[in-house]
């Protein structure tokens, strides 16, 4: 990664079993279904906003707010960035940026692009954003992934077990892989390259 990158299924209405996973990982495994919900939609919908109120104050602290309004996605009762089509979603929690601050958005590009991913083709939730709920089981119901991603943001604030940076939690319908904000990384060589290492794999499978 340093060569080339920054030069980049849970019903919680029942109960939940937790497993150990085979092969020495000792991140546990949440065993869950996941309601089916209604088929995903691309609409452009906010729960007390209509998309020109939504749009008008997102990004205006940077120079980059035409591209972030152009790939933002008003759907249902959450404001996020991209598609949720490929079922690939990165949960964050920036409470100064409407995603990423433009030092993290550079280095964010490049990783997804090493890997043959864009903006427009996996879906970004920022968890500080006032409209979105921080509720693991709505996010689940209305993005449907099969892959999250955790930035920097801590499992626990979702109710979620204890999942170590660059590890994983496997369920029935989506894994939840945590690890480090981009800042984080940023000040930490050692991070970036445990990061990578793991993310490739990941998005790989």
């Amino acid at each position: 990664m340093d060569e080339t990158i920054f030069a980049n299924g849970f019903d919680f209405q029942k109960d939940v079993s937790i497993h150990p996973i085979p092969e020495g990982n000792s991140t546990p495994i949440l065993s869950a279904a996941l309601n089916s919900s209604a088929a995903r939609d691309t609409s452009y919908l906010a729960v007390g906003l209509d998309a020109e109120e939504a749009v008008k104050g997102i990004g205006s602290d940077n120079g980059r707010q035409d591209v972030v309004n152009d790939l933002e996605e008003l759907g249902g009762e959450f404001i996020y960035q991209g598609s949720k089509e490929q079922g690939i979603l990165f949960i964050l929690r920036y409470e100064h940026y409407p995603y990423f601050s433009p030092a993290a958005l550079d280095a964010f590009e490049k990783t997804i692009g090493a890997l043959k991913l864009t903006k427009e083709t996996v879906a970004v939730l920022n968890l500080a954003n006032p409209h979105n709920p921080n509720d693991f089981k709505r996010i689940m119901q209305f993005f449907q992934p099969t892959k999250i991603i955790l930035l920097g943001v801590e499992p626990a604030s979702l109710k979620l077990p204890f999942i170590a940076h660059n590890s994983y939690m496997k369920g029935r319908i989506a894994t939840v892989f945590n690890t480090f904000s981009f800042e984080e990384m940023f000040a930490d060589v050692n991070k970036k390259k445990l990061f990578w290492n793991e993310f490739k794999t990941f998005i790989g499978s």
